[in-house]
């Protein structure tokens, strides 16, 4: 029972990615163009890191570099 909820908490905290991802992208516009490649290689790092932390049973490991991975890629969806 405890293990669900602490999974229940680390979806919901990741989730909360998005709305955070799309308001430092909204906010700091200037700084997304000449850092793309960057937050690039920080999604690449991180879901690396996230697939070890699952395989060594890390779910602080796995969900706080999903939670990073999900903020990033939301700076890098592109806005009309």
């Amino acid at each position: 029972m405890q293990e669900a909820i602490k999974l229940i908490i680390g979806i919901v905290v990741m989730a909360l990615g998005i709305p955070i991802g799309n308001y430092l992208a909204k906010q700091t516009k200037e700084e997304l163009k000449e850092g793309s490649i960057w937050f690039k290689i920080i999604i690449v790092f991180c879901v690396i890191g996230a697939i070890l932390g699952l395989i060594f049973k890390n779910d602080v490991l796995l969900f706080s570099l999903l939670f990073i991975a999900i903020v990033t890629s939301r700076s890098l969806v592109k806005r009309r």
